[in-house]
């Protein structure tokens, strides 16, 4: 299988999803938008995964390739790809898909409960997973649930934490592919971000709940395993 990765910042790369890909002996491709680099044509890939960033979708005046990437996560879809998003990646995906993205209520940074919604029961990927668990997350922005998806998880202080749509294109707003250089990699280049809120953590404290990692990167083998065995089903 030929998987694809968009990066928006040199500090959140595919991290454990580069390693789950390799294990499995999948082909890799990856476009850096911050090096002004072009996107590939659409038969070069099957899995798409669109990578966070600090920045929101609508800042296109400062980053003018957000216009292209949201054609090119279009197309993408519409080619019957596998698209999967991730913070940035996942509101991407919501606006492509004709939904608002806003500033959410509570910026939610840090580690913090997800709990899957009623919708799983008609997912074959998400009904995989452990009906609560521990995620990290990073983000001030959300979505509202684009016509057609399929609302699956959801937080304490972020009702839209992930949803589904036609059984190959997923969104989630906190990250399965973090491991610990990559949190130690957004204190580093986001720091600023850290301003006490109810739902804002200190570095120290997420540095201090890295024991959750090694759950979390077997929860986010047993979603990519579920999208692929999908994948196979439909094939």
């Amino acid at each position: 299988m030929r998987i694809h990765f968009v990066e928006h910042v040199p500090f959140e790369g595919p991290a454990n999803l580069g390693k789950w890909a390799k294990a499995k002996e999948h082909v890799v491709s990856r476009t850096f938008l911050y090096n002004g680099e072009e996107f590939p044509r659409v038969e070069m890939f099957d899995w798409l995964f669109i990578m966070g960033g600090p920045m929101n979708i609508h800042e296109e005046h400062k980053y003018p390739w957000l216009k292209n990437e949201k054609a090119f996560i279009e197309k993408s879809i519409d080619a019957g790809k596998v698209v999967v998003g991730f913070c940035l990646g996942a509101q991407l995906i919501a606006d492509v898909l004709g939904a608002r993205v806003y500033s959410n209520h509570w910026k939610e940074i840090g580690w913090f409960e997800v709990k899957l919604t009623g919708g799983t029961r008609t997912s074959s990927v998400f009904s995989s997973l452990p009906q609560r668990f521990m995620a990290f997350h990073w983000h001030g922005d959300t979505f509202e649930i684009p016509s057609g998806c399929t609302r699956v998880a959801e937080s304490m202080a972020c009702k839209n934490q992930a949803f589904e749509y036609k059984g190959r294109v997923f969104a989630l707003q906190f990250h399965l592919e973090t491991r610990i250089e990559s949190i130690k990699a957004l204190i580093a280049n986001s720091g600023d971000d850290l301003t006490p809120d109810k739902y804002v953590q200190p570095a120290t404290k997420m540095l201090s709940m890295v024991g959750y990692l090694s759950n979390l990167e077997k929860i986010m083998n047993r979603f990519l395993d579920a999208i692929s065995d999908n994948a196979e089903a439909r094939e």
